[in-house]
């Protein structure tokens, strides 16, 4: 094999390191372990989300961060890590749920929400010019 200069690893998203790494998604999922907590529990009648409120900086104005997102009128969504990333997942979400609406006027199968912004997310960590996403979404 031939020279591979340092940091060559790191820049390319399609490109795994000798040790079966992709530095890219490494990169993006730091937001999400600095950031703050998300949980969701199950129930027998839905689901509860709650998201921990933890300013950055003592300038922050805690009542644009919003971190709890309603996608349908039975879809709710807590995020983490990177907010702009965030918005488009939930943003994209949104798109899915009102075209499925739209369609078959009937709510989307949350099963079918979440592969699609999971495909979202997959085709982000494939294609160049594009970079993971650093958000999570529940």
């Amino acid at each position: 094999m031939g020279f591979v200069p340092p940091g060559a690893y790191d820049r390319a998203i399609t490109v795994f390191s000798p040790d079966g790494r992709i530095f890219q998604v490494e990169y993006a999922f730091e937001p999400v372990r600095k950031g703050t907590t998300a949980i969701g529990l199950a129930c027998a009648g839905g689901a509860i989300l709650a998201v921990e409120e933890r300013p950055f900086s003592i300038l922050q104005d805690m009542t644009v961060a919003q971190k709890l997102f309603q996608i349908d009128e039975h879809v709710g969504a807590a995020v983490a890590g990177l907010m702009g990333d965030a918005r488009i997942l939930v943003d994209q979400a949104r798109i899915y749920a009102q075209a499925n609406r739209l369609m078959y006027d009937e709510p989307i199968d949350i099963e079918i929400l979440g592969k699609r912004v999971g495909d979202i997310a997959q085709l982000y960590t494939q294609h160049a010019g594009v970079r993971p996403f650093g958000a999570s979404i529940i």
